[in-house]
């Protein structure tokens, strides 16, 4: 609630002084305030409409989805935030001999629409920055509704104190009462600068630097006023992770001493241009660091994967099994049974399908083989019938009418599924089914059964890969897949947005050298606080654009 009272106060009351100001200059001269009454009316509809809207889109989204609208109107919100924070602290002396030269020139145009337009982009701009900041303030509350009441009163007070400073019966200082409420803006944007993060993280675009930092679970108990202040106003969770914490230092330190530091003691064009060239070529060299010295992610293959068969959980060793790369260079895997010869499966990219194994996403071949054999046992009694197919005798068959003996035909069919994931062997599994045709023994035809899984002879048993190692593997695929997302992190975006910010500062920087080499009074007259000479840069261009 006192997160929202505070962006609704210093919002409200920076609209209300605009339009304070604007109706004062015209009240001086005269003229009517209809137009404008009807442009600052038309601003706070929309500005409604807008946080309205962008409220229903984000509920008629998948759960995914909204988190990454949220993500998006945090950031959103902090770059809001901060500009505005840095616009009045800088600007608030001359706002209103801004406006009234603007107020002046609408009138000299004679136009009522023009102060309607006026006012209404003036209102219209601080409308819009409220909805964003406080639609993402709110999905960070814990309450809507005293996060919703919050706003109402800041709104209320800052109508109240605008009439206040127009009727001529309140005054404030305002460049220490933005420069006090611009401070605490500043912790809540940092705040929402770890919400965006987090945001980003469960909607699926941030994987990278998700680790524990501390647990503050015993000072942000739910229910205290720690968890209300801590937790609801600054937005610092229970358990903030690496990349969030990061995010808020490295927001809170720089935007707040940018606004603390004294104005005497600022350095001059000139020295502030080159201090940030040398800003950005500090950016430039840990981008490049970050991109060629983070180490690459990598797997450590198990030369040897041993192999099991039996009816025991952790089966009995049964030989090993070896990928290696073919001539070709797609893999194959060696299959070496004890007491057998070993057997080459090709596992080309044609031939593997996508699928997924134990939550891994992974590509498997299957291999189908059928044999013949003649010397497991040609020739079976009925008791060995009846045990080969798990205790009982099979459909068909008798003890009066089929004493036995019987000759017996294997069928035996192996299918064997391998899986691969990041070029380590995650899964391999053989499955053999045996099917005997008995004849003779008193069969008029001959008859079929399979042969049950716990009577299959050791030499055709099936075999699979070592649970121990399975568990291994799947382990170890996880945490590459982690490493991958930490170096892509890392080594790529993070590198790229400092060198984005370091051609940034070094663009503004060499623009004032310019300015300086080309004028030298310019750059120092438009520097000064308090000249007459209004400041004229990327904020203030496009506050004079919407006033």
């Amino acid at each position: 609630m006192l997160a929202t009272f505070v962006i609704g106060l210093r919002e409200g009351l920076e609209a209300a002084l605009i339009v304070g100001i604007i109706a004062a200059f015209l009240r001086k001269n005269n003229t009517g305030l209809r137009a404008m009454w009807l442009g600052v009316a038309l601003a706070v509809i929309l500005s409604v409409a807008v946080g309205v809207g962008l409220h229903l889109v984000e509920q008629a989204l998948p759960q995914a989805r909204q988190e990454g609208m949220e993500a998006a109107i945090g950031c959103l919100a902090v770059v809001f935030v901060t500009g505005m924070i840095f616009w009045m602290n800088r600007y608030a002396a001359g706002m209103k001999r801004s406006l009234e030269a603007e107020a002046a020139q609408a009138l000299g145009r004679g136009s009522a629409y023009a102060l309607a337009g006026m006012a209404f982009l003036a209102v219209l701009r601080e409308g819009f920055e409220t909805s964003v900041f406080l639609l993402a303030t709110f999905s960070a509350a814990q309450s809507a509704f005293t996060a919703a009441a919050g706003a109402v009163i800041g709104l209320l007070v800052a109508v109240v104190i605008g009439w206040g400073i127009y009727a001529g019966g309140v005054r404030i200082n305002l460049s220490r009462f933005f420069r006090v409420t611009g401070l605490f803006l500043i912790l809540v944007a940092a705040g929402l600068v770890i919400t965006s993060l987090r945001a980003a993280h469960e909607a699926g675009w941030l994987n990278a630097g998700q680790q524990s930092t501390v647990d503050l679970s015993w000072l942000v108990a739910p229910g205290t006023v720690q968890s209300a202040l801590i937790t609801g106003v600054l937005g610092i969770p229970a358990d903030p992770r690496r990349i969030e914490m990061i995010g808020w230092l490295a927001y809170l330190i720089p935007v707040t001493l940018c606004v603390l530091w004294p104005a005497s003691r600022r350095p001059t064009p000139r020295l502030a241009a080159w201090l940030r060239l040398a800003i950005a070529a500090a950016l430039g060299m840990v981008a490049l660091a970050l991109a060629t010295l983070y180490p690459n992610p990598h797997t450590q293959l198990v030369p040897q994967v041993p192999l099991v068969t039996g009816r025991a959980s952790a089966g009995s060793p049964a030989g090993t099994a070896q990928l290696s790369p073919a001539s070709d260079g797609s893999p194959v895997l060696t299959v070496s049974l004890d007491g057998a010869r070993a057997t080459a499966l090709p596992l080309s990219d044609k031939a593997g399908r996508p699928t997924e194994h134990d939550g891994v996403a992974a590509l498997v071949w299957v291999f189908t083989d059928t044999s013949f054999p003649s010397n497991i046992q040609p020739d079976l009694t009925l008791d060995q019938v009846a045990a080969l197919a798990g205790g009982r005798i099979p459909v068909g068959l008798s003890r009066a009418r089929n004493p036995g003996p019987f000759a017996a035909d294997w069928s035996i069919t192996h299918s064997t599924r391998v899986w691969i994931a990041d070029g380590v062997l995650l899964d391999a599994a053989d499955r053999a089914v045996v099917v005997v045709t008995l004849s003779g023994g008193g069969l008029q035809t001959p008859r079929s059964f399979s042969v049950s899984d716990g009577a299959i002879p050791r030499p055709v048993a099936g075999w699979w890969v070592s649970p121990a190692y399975r568990d291994h593997a799947i382990a170890g695929v996880n945490a590459l897949a982690a490493a991958r997302d930490q170096h892509g992190f890392w080594a790529r975006q993070v590198p790229v947005a400092l060198a984005a910010v370091a051609l940034l500062l070094a663009a503004f920087a060499g623009r004032t050298l310019i300015r300086l080499r080309c004028d030298p009074e310019a750059v120092t007259s438009t520097s000064t606080p308090g000249s007459d000479r209004q400041p004229v840069g990327p904020h203030q261009g496009a506050r004079n654009a919407a006033t």
